[in-house]
């Protein structure tokens, strides 16, 4: 396709062709034969260019006569000049670091006397500083004081303000359990190929062999193919199932000594409850690491006890009662009873904060702590507070079970067979969910059928009957075995 552009002749060549650029510009640009150009052409002029546009570039097809010379730009010229050469000197005003550092005003004594530029004009009286009008003037129509005269900030009312109580000194959080994969990895490389994937869904239970089966049999059955031999795969699957729970065991157990001194004690516990199931303390190599971890289970869990009592002393003698009741309720052994001494320290103490004079927030903020605490029977208010509102009001009368003789300063009676408040759930960690299946019969979920585990304590030593107390055991739930091996299931494979 041919089209019209301004093209400029730059140069000529000794082969008799030009090269040309588009007028005032640097490209496009190319070369043309000289023949087509008309007579007495030179550089530097501006023709009417008939030109051919193509992917192999720009070729002049024809160039239009009548040229023009390129009008060059106006220049301005530099003349030098015969006078000497003077530079020109800057020096900054100081600034006045007498005094208060501040410059002076004109209008004060030692200004620069160049006069105020807020002076009153002429036949006008100056204008008093401190006398701006009614908005300025007392409560009675008085001119008020001077700045200077003003009583100072210390004696004007002092809004009312709130100490907060010192922070309770933080304990290094616990590390959480992270079972490697060696031992599982070394037994499932030694099963046949074949084998691999049955003894892989042999972890997650027995019911999950099952219905994958049973799915996989019904899509065999749809497209007319044999179906797999239910019998034989779950008699396989058993005979997998040993060696696959020792080591999966035994990986947990690895990880839980390496992090021994900082574990959480929870997941120590439920490492040492699944190490009492009879497949793995039949096996031999489990022995050994499991007497270590009974062992440092029952010292951390008497340093964990000693570690509570502390911290709730602490938080009892600062002033934070909340946070000690919520400590009280959360023992690290399920079933441990406070001493008399600090458990009728923690009463007093929750009992002086609920005055008659304390604020509706609080008063629902210590009730709530204390229906759940193991001193909740202990905790006697002297009387209800003055205002109370709908929301405390509606709290006590969910708590009322809990704690009747508080209920009590508010009217609010507890029918026989109420049954108990639940405690306030709190935020939960987002974790992976295993997926859905029919659950076998007698068997919760995707648990394993197995042995039901001992006690999660059963490591430490029982404690000696005491004497019957008003402080109340806070039972606490405890990871059993089976709920264990779930919360290390693998997603299923293939079949």
């Amino acid at each position: 396709m041919s089209r019209r552009i301004d093209i400029e002749l730059t140069s000529t060549r000794p082969d008799g062709t030009w090269t040309w650029r588009a007028a005032g510009a640097r490209e496009p640009k190319g070369v043309l034969d000289g023949g087509i150009l008309p007579g007495g052409a030179k550089v530097g002029d501006v023709l009417k260019a008939e030109a051919d546009l193509d992917v192999d570039g720009i070729t002049i097809l024809s160039v239009a006569g009548g040229g023009r010379v390129r009008k060059e730009p106006n220049r301005l010229e530099i003349k030098p000049s015969d006078r000497p050469f003077e530079p020109i000197s800057v020096q900054l005003a100081q600034r006045d670091r007498s005094g208060d550092g501040r410059r002076p005003r004109r209008d004060r004594p030692g200004g620069d006397g160049r006069g105020d530029r807020r002076a009153p004009r002429e036949g006008r009286e100056p204008r008093d500083r401190n006398d701006r009008g009614d908005s300025r003037r007392g409560p009675e129509g008085e001119a008020r004081a001077p700045r200077g005269d003003r009583p100072p900030r210390e004696r004007r009312e002092q809004r009312p303000h709130f100490a907060p109580p010192p922070e309770m000194p933080q304990r290094p959080k616990a590390k959480r359990l992270k079972p490697g994969r060696a031992h599982r990895t070394e037994v499932l490389a030694a099963i046949p190929e074949e084998q691999r994937a049955i003894a892989e869904l042999a972890l997650q239970g027995q019911a999950a062999v099952r219905q994958r089966i049973r799915e996989h049999n019904t899509q065999l059955k749809a497209e007319g193919k044999p179906e797999m031999p239910e019998p034989s795969v779950m008699r396989m699957a058993e005979e997998l199932m040993p060696k696959l729970r020792v080591a999966e065991w035994l990986d947990r157990a690895e990880a839980a000594q390496r992090d021994l001194d900082d574990l959480d004690l929870k997941d120590l516990r439920s490492v040492v409850a699944s190490g009492e199931d009879p497949i793995i303390v039949r096996d031999e190599s489990t022995r050994s690491l499991a007497a270590t971890l009974k062992t440092a289970l029952a010292a951390k869990q008497e340093k964990a006890m000693g570690e509570w009592l502390e911290d709730i002393a602490t938080a009892v003698e600062i002033g934070r009662v909340v946070r000690a009741l919520k400590m009280a309720g959360e023992p690290p052994k399920a079933g441990t009873r406070l001493p008399e001494e600090l458990a009728a320290r923690l009463a007093g103490a929750a009992a002086a904060g609920l005055t008659a004079d304390a604020s509706s927030e609080r008063w629902i903020a210590l009730v709530e702590s204390v229906a759940f605490s193991p001193v909740r029977t202990l905790v006697t208010p002297a009387a209800a507070p003055t205002q109370v509102s709908d929301e405390l009001r509606t709290t006590i009368t969910r708590l009322a079970p809990a704690v009747p003789q508080i209920a009590a300063l508010f009217g609010v009676s507890v029918a026989p067979g109420t049954p108990m408040p639940k405690p306030p759930r709190g935020p939960r960690r987002p974790e992976r969910k295993p997926a859905q299946r029919p659950a076998e019969p007698g068997v919760r979920g995707n648990a394993r059928p197995v042995a039901a585990p001992p006690a999660p304590d059963a490591a430490a030593p029982d404690p000696a009957p005491e004497a019957p107390s008003a402080v109340e055991p806070v039972p606490s739930a405890e990871p059993t075995h089976a709920a264990a091996a779930d919360a290390n299931a693998e997603t299923e494979p293939t079949l």
